[in-house]
């Protein structure tokens, strides 16, 4: 049987250049549409059992973020459903060399476990049936997907929090799995008290159309939704115009915004504090947001992280900004790895979606004290 190589699926991305001999696979990385990032790869590798593949992804030194591959761990999995590190992941500067003699008949390869649109179509069902909330569409993408939104809770505060502007850093979407189970779970007193207190808006994927195409950090047509947030339109941004418009309608008390970092092996926080206005009361109440959450998750740290000056000329474009300068309120970005959190490493599995979905639930606390800071005055 000859191997095949495939990645015509949901978020999948790869161009198969050479098959013609185990030990010398010849793959490249498919640009978003519009050509200007590059990284995300998921795809699948069959007729492989017990063969020792040597896979090269010959375009990763022209990828967006080619820093990204120094110390990366390529993950993979024969069920979709475990996914592992592979050790013999190596770059040269130029390609990225991934090493495995397979186990099974066909093995999935991807830069981060996947979050797949199905699970997605699951949570949103979960939460309907849940009893405790409501699901509706903000709009609809460029291509016609819905805008998934979850309302949770009844309380007089406004919670926002959204995931995958960027469609590749699938971590966050497990990250909002995670939050949404514990704010759901009817035995959990925290999640109790907070569905009191304030009323959440939670959208799990803003960009379902980058997610499905296998993008990295756009939407169909290319465009970066979260540079898009100083004047987002129906022809480019209708995820972001959409989402907006819904923002501007309740308000915000708080602004959560989920990300993945290429570079950095750490879990992080790039704040609002460089806003203009963003004022004492503010900078007291995020000081004090990061150092719960440093208590309630020890993946979390505050060393390492963006400086103050990386969205100088565009920071009104970034969705924490605007949402910081529009509502007032305290407004974060949280930043996940794609590779391992280098505080804790864990050599199977690196960073993954169990543990971003449990970085999820343990934001609970922080907001918990957060709304009760606020009330507090």
């Amino acid at each position: 049987m000859s191997i095949a190589i495939s990645s015509v699926f949901d978020s999948g991305n790869i161009e198969l250049v050479d098959a013609s001999s185990c030990d010398d696979i010849r793959l490249r990385i498919r640009p978003d549409a519009g050509g200007e990032f590059m990284q995300w790869f998921h795809f699948r590798a069959h007729g492989v059992r017990g063969l020792p593949l040597r896979l090269v992804i010959e375009n990763a030194g022209a990828c967006s973020y080619a820093a990204g591959w120094d110390g990366y761990r390529c993950v993979a999995s024969y069920d979709r459903k475990h996914w592992f590190r592979i050790p013999d992941t190596r770059y040269d500067q130029v390609a990225l060399t991934i090493e495995l003699t397979v186990a099974a008949d066909t093995v999935w390869f991807a830069y981060f476990e996947p979050y797949s649109q199905e699970r997605h179509l699951d949570l949103i069902a979960g939460c309907q049936t849940s009893g405790l909330a409501r699901v509706e569409s903000l709009g609809r993408s460029l291509q016609g997907r819905d805008l998934d939104c979850v309302r949770i809770g009844s309380g007089p505060r406004q919670i926002w929090i959204q995931a995958r502007q960027h469609p590749g850093e699938s971590m966050a979407e497990w990250f909002m799995e995670g939050l949404i189970e514990r704010l759901l779970d009817i035995a959990d007193p925290v999640a109790r008290a907070l569905r009191e207190q304030a009323t959440f808006h939670l959208i799990p994927n803003i960009n379902p159309d980058g997610s499905l195409l296998g993008h990295l950090r756009s939407n169909a047509i290319g465009v970066n939704l979260n540079r898009e947030w100083h004047a987002p339109s129906l022809a480019r941004s209708p995820e972001v115009l959409h989402a907006q418009r819904a923002m501007r309608l309740t308000g915000a008390d708080l602004f959560l915004d989920i990300h993945g970092d290429e570079t950095l092996p750490y879990v992080f926080i790039d704040g609002s504090h460089m806003v203009p206005g963003y004022g004492p009361r503010n900078l007291a109440l995020q000081a004090a947001f990061l150092e719960n959450l440093r208590h309630a998750s020890p993946d979390f740290q505050t060393e390492f992280g963006y400086s103050d000056d990386r969205f100088t000329d565009e920071m009104m474009t970034l969705a924490s900004k605007w949402a910081a300068a529009t509502f007032g309120c305290v407004s974060l970005t949280l930043e996940m790895p794609f590779k391992d959190n280098a505080n804790s490493p864990d050599q199977e599995c690196g960073w993954n979606g169990a543990r971003s979905k449990r970085l999820g639930a343990a934001f609970l606390l922080p907001i918990r004290q957060h709304l009760l800071a606020l009330s507090a005055g």
